[in-house]
């Protein structure tokens, strides 16, 4: 009989491997033309599919924030990786297009900045990291798809790899926190 302990590393990637089997599915059918950035393809994946409608809570605050955000993800030179949170997710927190707009600039760019990584991570990337720093610093913590914040505050990875001609996009389904607003 194995020991637990020597079991271990078999039971991590059995599990790597069902995670990414279960987001392999997801991303293809929210594909996005390859030559829009990041920002067209937030709007056009708002705009139609199953995220129709789902991300103008995320809109309203791009256009809130300092330029510095939307300037990254409208940027032709680098390459990022978005972790999009939906609607529902920002409506936790009592927010949305409506009020979005009472919160103060920098906490608001600060949250979006923590939101953003640089280079191009798809699922399986992401899956194989255990911290992903942010651009607004600090890190992600990542374990099989479950995103824990500074603030200790999990987001699931709800849909994976979609792709921009800067970056690429994750769905999740919290809000994350550099720190408390």
């Amino acid at each position: 009989m194995r020991k637990v302990s020597s079991m271990k590393p078999i039971l991590e990637r059995a599990l790597l491997l069902c995670v990414l089997v279960c987001f392999a599915g997801i991303g293809p059918a929210l594909a996005a033309p390859p030559d829009q950035n990041i920002i067209e393809v937030v709007l056009a994946i708002n705009n139609e599919g199953p995220y129709a409608g789902q991300f103008d809570t995320l809109i309203a605050a791009l256009l809130l924030a300092k330029p510095v955000v939307v300037n990254k993800l409208l940027s032709r030179g680098g390459k990022y990786t978005v972790f999009g949170p939906t609607d529902a997710a920002f409506d936790a927190l009592g927010l949305n297009p409506g009020n979005i707009g009472g919160m103060s600039q920098k906490p608001l760019t600060d949250i979006l900045l923590y939101h953003i990584t640089k280079g191009r991570l798809y699922a399986e990337d992401v899956l194989a990291e255990e911290r992903i720093k942010m651009l607004k610093g600090g890190f992600l913590l990542q374990n099989a798809g479950v995103l824990t914040d500074n603030v200790d505050r999990d987001a699931n990875i709800i849909a994976t790899d979609i792709e921009a001609s800067n970056g690429v996009i994750h769905v999740i389904d919290r809000v994350v926190f550099p720190y408390l607003p």
